[in-house]
């Protein structure tokens, strides 16, 4: 038993190693564009530059972890067999061995240097922030969030999360809308756009959190913290309050909508002209758009 552990777990170990250098960030699950799965291990699909730069720092990291776990794992099955006392009656005296004490101290420094060079090239990415196209301001509330659009004649928005009604009412349209996670009011941003986002609190802190933007930051009650992203898809994207803030911590998410720059700028303007109907069905249509739904405007002939 213990001869075909020694001689299958390499070959297992192998072949999960590829599997995760072949397959970066999926080699647990299929992870969703803006949103959990159900039963997900791995990280959500990056759409944003500093995401995909995050996820092959987590690739890394992960096969460092798996092939020093599997590394020490053969030692010890080894040194198990191979000095078991049937096998090895007589130990060794040996205390010292250079060779061996220079390699266990020189190789972990290695590794490090390994992790720590992408490591701070993340760090500094995450925190040079590039020129934005535009700025959004947000403010953590108890428990809801408000956005504000300086750049767009500073008009703003409340965002809360939907009740179970509100969510199956928008399912039956045809929106995909999951628990917990939807909100009535989302944020609008172009594709393709850098978008700088300030974030403060009016209560306690509380944090703004979008995977698959590779976003996280605190709301500081009394401070301007800040956070970026470039969004490269379009579709709803779906975040959370990050920092344990009160009763209803679990309550209010976040939700950003990325449009292509014309519907961005229609959008923009019905909001600037205070035309929050308009504004609305502008995103129910581009949200049924993004999901595949075809609506009136799409059903109805071309005019001869």
């Amino acid at each position: 038993m213990l001869k075909w552990i020694l001689k299958c777990v390499p070959q297992m170990a192998l072949a999960g190693l590829v599997a995760l250098l072949a397959h970066p960030g999926t080699a647990l699950a299929n992870n969703g564009l803006g949103q959990p799965l159900p039963k997900q291990m791995g990280l959500q699909e990056a759409a944003t530059p500093i995401a995909r730069e995050l996820h092959s720092f987590y690739d890394l990291t992960n096969t460092i972890i798996i092939a020093i776990a599997i590394f020490v794992l053969i030692l010890m099955l080894y040194v198990m067999f191979r000095f078991s006392e049937k096998r090895n009656p007589t130990p060794s005296t040996t205390t010292h061995h250079t060779l061996l004490e220079v390699a266990w101290t020189v190789i972990p420094i290695l590794v490090l240097v390994v992790i720590a060079i992408p490591s701070f090239k993340l760090l500094m990415n995450q925190y040079s922030y590039p020129k934005p196209d535009l700025t959004i301001k947000a403010i953590a509330n108890s428990w809801f969030w408000e956005y504000e659009y300086p750049d767009n004649g500073n008009f703003s928005i409340t965002s809360n999360m939907l009740t179970d009604d509100e969510v199956a009412e928008r399912v039956k349209e045809g929106i995909p809308t999951p628990r917990l996670l939807a909100v009535d009011n989302e944020i609008v941003v172009p594709v393709n756009k850098v978008v700088h986002v300030l974030v403060t609190s009016n209560d306690v802190i509380h944090n703004w959190t979008v995977q698959s933007f590779g976003s996280k930051i605190d709301a500081v009650p009394g401070r301007m913290t800040a956070t970026w992203f470039q969004p490269e898809k379009e579709g709803i994207f779906y975040g959370q309050c990050s920092e344990l803030c009160g009763l209803n911590h679990a309550f209010m998410p976040i939700g950003v909508r990325v449009v292509s720059e014309a519907v961005y700028n229609e959008w923009a303007g019905a909001m600037q002209a205070k035309d929050k109907k308009k504004a609305r069905e502008i995103l129910k249509k581009v949200a049924l758009e993004q999901a595949g739904v075809k609506t009136a405007s799409d059903a109805a002939p071309a005019p001869q």
